[in-house]
């Protein structure tokens, strides 16, 4: 056990006034904020847990007696350790309170961002490259990321000494109790800015507008997200940019419609075309394409270009383009085309329907059902 007395410079016998007379002007030599270091800090460890145990009548006349005044307890949690000796005893130095951790930088990482991107359904098909204006953080010219203003430096801060934060000892039910907070003066950094750039007013960095070049992969869909590193805006004090994501949206098309890698695509059909048989020539992604729309072509039969929809995302090759047919009914005839229909009816017995339901084995539906049964 520490000799108390000693350590505050009193003797055995001196008043209660003596001991905190002394102890506070030994307080006011050995405290972190006045006399840095470690073996200053170790010392007025000493004095405080002396003066706890000496300035308390209970605990001196149990330390005059012989008796341990914290009970037996020696195990760093007495009424003179700091709170960093604690955390030192769970954590090791690295924990403790803080202690060691010196000023931060002024340069750290940039966020990431993320923005929308509208692009065509060619560009989804094929891939591409767009272009894409940003506002966005980049490095201030002027003073290279610095953040002050050239040829002006900075200087150490005068209230923390340079070590970024301060460190403060209140009493507490532990005893003396020492805590560290970020120096109100240089903000945690150690040093002071003596004149910031009169571009950038100390950030190192500057709100600027910019256009990247993206790369659109064939397969891409509304929602699909392209990672850029390093895209994002710079961080404080010129430090490196963070990354951007951009979401893609593509524009509605006025012909196709996606339904996963496949296109869809709906063509007008007379009714005397479907009953004959046609070719047509049908405009695709890829230019014209001549389609066969066989005799008899029902309304909603397609017609299936394999290989002419959407790139896969992740692998290659592409989805087909699928034709739905759309057969039209004439609704206005002369009486020209009246009587020629009329004649064809006729020469068809169809004059007169029987009401009768559809053949079950016909259509889709008939079809299905055909197929379960096999």
């Amino acid at each position: 056990m520490n000799d108390y007395y000693e350590d505050l410079g009193v003797s055995h016998d001196a008043s209660q006034e003596d001991i905190k007379r002394a102890y506070r002007k030994l307080a006011r030599t050995l405290h972190p904020d006045v006399n840095p270091g470690p073996e200053a800090e170790e010392r007025f460890k000493e004095v405080s847990q002396a003066y706890d145990v000496l300035g308390d009548e209970t605990k001196r006349r149990q330390y005059d007696m012989g008796a341990d005044p914290y009970g037996g307890s020696q195990d760093g949690f007495g009424a003179g350790f700091t709170f960093s000796d604690i955390m030192e005893q769970f954590f090791g130095a690295a924990g403790a309170g803080g202690r060691g951790r010196g000023p931060r930088s002024r340069r750290s990482r940039g966020q990431d961002g993320l923005v929308g991107l509208q692009v065509d359904l060619d560009a989804a098909v094929f891939g591409g490259q767009e272009d894409l204006t940003i506002d966005t953080a980049t490095v201030c010219t002027h003073c290279s990321g610095d953040g002050s203003q050239p040829g002006t430096g900075r200087r150490t801060c005068e209230t923390c000494g340079g070590q970024g934060e301060i460190q403060q000892v209140q009493r507490s039910f532990l005893g003396q109790v020492m805590t560290s907070r970020p120096c109100p003066t240089c903000q945690g950094f150690g040093e002071i800015i003596i004149s910031p750039c009169h571009e950038c007013a100390g950030q190192g960095r500057l709100r600027t507008r910019r256009t990247l070049k993206v790369k659109i992969p064939a397969g891409v869909d509304t929602g699909t997200r392209i990672h850029l590193a390093g895209e994002g805006e710079v961080g404080p004090g010129g430090g490196p940019a963070g990354d951007l994501y951009v979401e893609l949206q593509v524009r509605p098309h006025e012909t196709f419609t996606r339904r996963g890698d496949d296109l869809h695509a709906t063509v007008a059909v007379p009714m005397t075309a479907a009953a004959l048989g046609v070719e047509i020539d049908f405009e695709t992604l890829d230019g014209t394409r001549q389609i066969t729309l066989e005799r008899g072509t029902q309304p909603g039969d397609t017609v299936i270009l394999s290989g002419l929809g959407v790139g896969h995302l992740r692998t290659d090759g592409r989805g087909d383009l699928i034709i739905h047919a759309d057969v039209r009914t004439p609704t206005h005839l002369d009486e020209e085309q009246e009587s020629l229909l009329r004649e064809l009816a006729s020469v068809r017995d169809e004059e007169q329907p029987d009401g009768q339901p559809a053949d079950a084995d016909s259509g889709f539906v008939g079809r299905l059902r055909h197929a379960f049964r096999r």
